[in-house]
């Protein structure tokens, strides 16, 4: 694993330092590569904070290739693009989703939502302002990767959440991840969840030894330490196969299961620490 976590001394392209403005109440969900189960933990990560009984919106932040009605085995008329064309409300977009949250979801394949445009931000932040007084915490599934669009979505944010695997490819882009986050958005605290993990105790190996990179290799402002903080791990566990198989929410079809405890207990943990922090 140390060969994994030991990066080339390249740096990493960053796009433009740009001021960072998180909204309160806003937690991006991202990750370093794609297919580390970064959607299904954005939506069972949000039926278990409404099981708590708040008020969850998950909006669909991969513009160009999103999934999360997929997941949700939802077939929504109205999306995201919609909105910012103007063909439809704010109000018509947004669809309950099964597990008693909300969703705003966007269209896939769209490639004009590839680049951040001036007109693509200017919707989001138009978006987002609209949404926030409504709910007790909205999620953003962004994409992954460190697209202008991606990171655009993640500085609206005020905490991050980065889902990896103990995969080494994953782990890599992790790292990659959020060097960029500290470095262009000026990030000091991060999240991180590892998914599949095989024993207990790897996900809060792989975040210290993550952070012993971090601490090595990316430069700082003098008082501004990177801190990771180990949010949780996701047991690697059949029943996720069979949830995302049948386009059921994991939370509902099988709330027993390891992994399904394991995201609640990754709520009541966000609960404390974000939600009740917003709310006082």
């Amino acid at each position: 694993m140390s060969d994994v976590l030991n990066p080339p001394m390249s740096n990493v392209l960053t796009p433009p330092t740009v001021p960072l403005k998180p909204l309160g109440k806003v937690l991006a969900v991202t990750s370093g590569k794609g297919g580390v189960g970064k959607t299904f933990v954005s939506a069972n990560l949000a039926a278990a904070l409404a099981k708590r009984g708040h008020r969850v919106l998950v909006l669909d932040a991969d513009l160009g290739l999103a999934n999360l009605d997929v997941v949700l085995n939802l077939y929504p008329k109205v999306t995201l693009h919609d909105v910012f064309t103007g063909k439809a409300t704010l109000e018509e977009a947004i669809v309950r989703a099964p597990g008693g949250f909300s969703v705003l979801l966007a269209g896939s394949g769209m490639v004009e939502y590839s680049r951040l445009t001036p007109e693509v931000r200017d919707d989001f932040l138009r978006i987002m302002g609209g949404l926030i007084p409504h709910y007790d915490i909205v999620l953003l599934d962004t994409g992954a990767g460190i697209s202008d669009v991606v990171l655009f979505a993640v500085s609206l944010a005020s905490e991050v959440l980065v889902v990896a695997t103990p995969e080494p490819t994953s782990l890599t882009d992790a790292y990659a991840t959020i060097k960029v986050l500290v470095g262009q958005q000026k990030r000091q605290t991060i999240r991180m969840v590892i998914n599949q993990t095989a024993r207990l105790g790897d996900g809060r190996a792989i975040t210290t030894q993550l952070q012993q990179v971090l601490d090595r290799f990316v430069v700082t402002e003098p008082g501004r330490p990177i801190r990771l903080i180990h949010l949780g791990d996701i047991p690697s566990d059949p029943s996720v196969r069979q949830a995302v198989m049948r386009r059921q929410l994991l939370m509902q079809s099988m709330p027993g299961c390891a992994a399904a405890m394991a995201i609640s207990q990754l709520a009541g943990k966000l609960e404390d620490t974000i939600i009740k922090q917003n709310a006082a």
